[in-house]
C-alpha cells in the first residue's frame, strides 16, 4: 500500500502542473526538493516557484474504517517587489487544489480543503513566501 501522503503529493504536483492560471506564474516549477547549489546551499531555482514544506498525518478511525487527516504544507515563493505576485500564486494554488478530487487509487479521498495561509518575508529581505495548508481526508484500504 503506498503512503497516502505521497500518494496525495503525487496527485498534487500533477494538478498543479497542469492548472493554466498557475503555471502563467510559475511554468513547472513545483518541487519536493528545491534546487540548491551544493557548496553554498543556495536556491538555484528560478523564481517564482510553488514547493512542499511539512506534512501531519493524524490518525482518524471510526468504527471499522481506518482513515487519516493528512495537513500539507506548500510554499509559494517568489522574489519580485512586495507581496502581490505571491499572493496571486497562492491564489492560484488555492483555485487548483481546493475541493478538487484529487485522483487516488490505493487510497479514497473523503475531502480535500484549503485551510489557511500566510504570507511573510524571507530574513534575506528579497523573498516572499506564502505558506499554505491543506487539510486532506482520507480512508484507507
Amino acid at each position: 500500500m503506498i503512503d497516502a501522503s505521497y500518494e496525495l503529493q503525487i496527485a498534487i504536483v500533477g494538478r498543479l502542473k497542469s492548472f493554466a492560471p498557475l503555471t502563467d506564474f510559475i511554468a513547472d516549477r513545483v518541487y519536493d526538493d528545491v534546487p540548491r547549489d551544493p557548496v553554498t546551499k543556495q536556491v538555484t531555482a528560478d523564481f517564482p516557484y510553488v514547493a512542499f514544506d511539512n506534512d501531519q498525518v493524524i490518525p482518524d478511525n471510526f468504527d471499522c474504517i481506518t482513515g487519516s487527516e493528512i495537513y500539507i504544507d506548500i510554499s509559494a515563493w517568489s522574489r519580485a517587489v512586495g507581496s502581490a505576485e505571491v499572493k496571486k500564486i497562492a491564489n492560484a494554488v488555492r483555485l487548483a487544489l481546493h475541493e478538487f478530487e484529487l485522483p487516488l487509487t490505493e487510497n479514497a479521498l473523503v475531502s480535500f480543503e484549503f485551510y489557511k495561509r500566510e504570507v511573510e518575508r524571507d530574513p534575506d529581505g528579497k523573498t516572499r513566501r506564502a505558506r499554505m495548508t491543506f487539510l486532506a481526508v482520507v480512508e484507507h484500504d
